[in-house]
């Protein structure tokens, strides 16, 4: 079921409901408004040079929209805005902001705009009406009871917005929702916390010290922003050496082209569905991009780079001298550790091996069996007594079938 329409929808209705009340009733406070609107907007301008693989590309407009949606008081002053307000100044400061993007043909996503308003709603709704109640106040106080109710409603904030972003990934993606919310949650600790954790400081500092607290609280995320790009940067530059390290294998003669991309995207889905880490995925990817490369160690190649038909003592050989020629290229030892051992019985690997190697003897058994993909995975099974694990090739053929690569049936 695709959730996208609703979710558009739901975000639609909100925008014009917020903004039909803010232009009925006038803007509550304007120069709040206008702050919190203008560091919206230059958080969203920081999407200008976000690079793939982002997961927050406006970190600052993020935690912008969240402080304003928390804001109860400035100065020891209550602000008074509501929920709708604070709806009416996201969606006006976003629409701002994507003005010189949609100029570059570069504008956000739909999908963005709709997950950013409906968490920042979900935000606001659960805080301004029990602030401006003053149930609030009579509940916690000012003091550490009401810093943990802030930090409670993150945490509630965060989880919502995990849940709307696995609901939009879903659509665009065969991956099943329990893994892409698995995903979205175990991303809130890298980008997300600080998001979450800058808009509480941002929201009680300027509760105390006015709106001159928020450009000295802007730094520190802007900084966590620049560093996190240019972590990305790195990741992408190591694998993209990686890939081309991969692809020698092809162009050297050794395995049909496109093997090692085969193999790396199967297992990375595969991977995603038995509950692998982000980190260990990586891992995953990378060493089925290179799973093969010990063959350039080979003398005579093997006939259309079909290890898996080789007897166990020959993949074994292959294995290590693969192991070994990626440990000289500096890649992370632990990609070694899993190209080294996919030729191992399945009882003595680590998960990640187990993957790669059944994966990879799918994608060779499909180029060398007549019965094609059905007669791969028939193989396959009869081979779960010692080869492959018996849930890691279940998997597999879920993940095929899902994908429409191949009508498989139960196990």
């Amino acid at each position: 079921m695709n959730a996208t329409p609703a979710v558009r929808a739901a975000a639609l209705a909100l925008t014009a409901a917020a903004l039909a009340h803010t232009l009925w009733y006038g803007l509550h406070d304007p120069g709040h408004a206008l702050a919190f609107g203008v560091l919206i907007a230059v958080g969203e301008l920081a999407r200008w040079g976000s690079l793939p693989g982002e997961r927050e590309p406006a970190p600052l407009g993020a935690a912008g929209a969240l402080a304003y949606a928390l804001l109860g008081r400035s100065g020891g002053e209550p602000t008074g805005q509501d929920a709708f307000q604070v709806i009416a100044v996201l969606v006006a400061a976003q629409l701002v902001a994507s003005v010189p993007h949609v100029a570059r043909g570069r504008g956000p996503a739909p999908d963005q705009v709709a997950r950013r308003i409906l968490t920042v709603a979900f935000a606001a709704v659960c805080f301004q009406p029990l602030y401006n109640s003053g149930r609030s106040e009579s509940w916690f106080g000012d003091g550490p009871y009401y810093a943990a109710f802030l930090l409670l409603l993150l945490g509630l904030t965060a989880l919502c917005d995990a849940v709307l972003g696995a609901l939009l990934l879903r659509a665009g993606t065969p991956v099943p929702y329990g893994p892409l919310l698995r995903d979205e949650l175990r991303a809130l600790l890298g980008i997300g916390s600080a998001v979450c954790a800058t808009g509480a400081v941002m929201a009680l500092g300027v509760a105390a010290a006015g709106l001159w607290a928020l450009p000295v609280l802007c730094v520190p995320l802007l900084l966590t922003q620049l560093s996190f790009r240019r972590f990305v940067a790195v990741r992408t530059t190591y694998r993209q050496t990686i890939a081309s390290l991969a692809r020698s294998t092809e162009i050297a003669g050794y395995t049909p082209h496109g093997h090692a991309r085969r193999v790396a995207a199967l297992c990375t889905a595969v991977g995603r569905e038995l509950g692998l880490s982000g980190p260990e995925l990586t891992v995953l990817e990378y060493a089925a991009l290179m799973h093969d490369i010990g063959q350039l160690s080979l003398v005579d190649p093997v006939p259309e780079g079909a290890t898996a038909t080789l007897p166990a003592a020959e993949q074994r050989r292959i294995a290590l001298l693969g192991g070994a020629v990626v440990r000289q290229t500096g890649v992370d030892a632990k990609v070694a550790v899993v190209v080294e051992r996919q030729a191992d019985p399945f009882r003595e690997q680590p998960l990640s091996a187990r993957i790669v190697r059944a994966v990879n003897a799918y994608d060779d058994l499909c180029g060398e069996s007549a019965g094609g993909p059905l007669g791969a995975l028939e193989r396959l099974r009869l081979g779960t007594g010692h080869d492959y694990q018996p849930q890691v090739v279940e998997s597999l053929a879920r993940v095929l079938a899902r994908d429409g690569l191949t009508p498989v049936p139960p196990g």
